[in-house]
C-alpha cells in the first residue's frame, strides 16, 4: 500500500489550469491514441519479439506514471494567489535592476514544479528566488551566479 503525502504543493492559478490542462491531454493520448498503437502492434501477430507494442507499451507506462504524478500534485495543490505588493513572495511579479549594468529583468516566483526560465518564472528555490523571498521594493541583494556574485535592487513587485 503507497503512503500518500498529505504535504500541501503551492501553485499559482497559471500552473494548477496548466497542470490539468496537461492532464487532460495526457488522458485522450492514453485512451485514444496509445491504446489505438497497442491494438496495431497485436495485429501484427508474436508480441514476443514485436517492437512498435514495447515502444507503445513503454509510452503507456510513462505516460501513466505522469498522470499519477500530476493527479497527486493537482489533489496536494495549495492555490496561491499573490495580493500584497509589499514583499517579494511565491507569484509575485517582480522587476530587478541589475546594479553592475543597468539591465531590467522582470521574473515571477513560482514553485519549482512551474520554473520556466525562457518565460520569466523563476523558482522559489533558485539562487534569486531565495535572495529575493521577502523583500521589498528598493532592497540590494546579492545573488550567486554561474558568472559570480550579481547584485540586484528590487524595483517593483507586482501581485499575479
Amino acid at each position: 500500500m503507497s503512503k500518500r503525502s498529505t504535504k500541501k504543493i503551492r501553485l499559482t492559478r497559471e500552473g494548477y489550469e496548466k497542470l490539468k490542462k496537461e492532464l487532460e491531454e495526457l488522458r485522450h493520448i492514453l485512451i485514444y491514441e496509445i491504446s489505438e498503437r497497442i491494438k496495431e502492434a497485436r495485429e501484427l501477430g508474436d508480441i514476443s519479439e514485436n517492437s512498435e507494442y514495447e515502444a507503445a507499451k513503454d509510452e503507456q507506462g510513462r505516460i501513466s506514471s505522469r498522470i499519477m504524478e500530476i493527479e497527486e500534485l493537482l489533489n496536494s495543490a495549495e492555490i496561491i494567489d499573490k495580493t500584497d505588493n509589499e514583499h517579494v513572495d511565491l507569484g509575485s511579479w517582480v522587476v530587478l535592476k541589475n546594479i553592475s549594468t543597468g539591465e531590467e529583468l522582470k521574473i515571477r516566483i513560482v514553485t519549482p514544479q512551474e520554473a520556466d526560465i525562457f518565460n520569466g518564472k523563476i523558482s522559489v528555490d533558485s539562487p534569486i528566488g531565495k535572495s529575493i523571498i521577502g523583500r521589498k521594493v528598493g532592497e540590494k541583494v546579492k545573488v550567486n551566479s554561474p558568472k559570480g556574485v550579481v547584485e540586484y535592487e528590487i524595483l517593483a513587485i507586482e501581485a499575479s
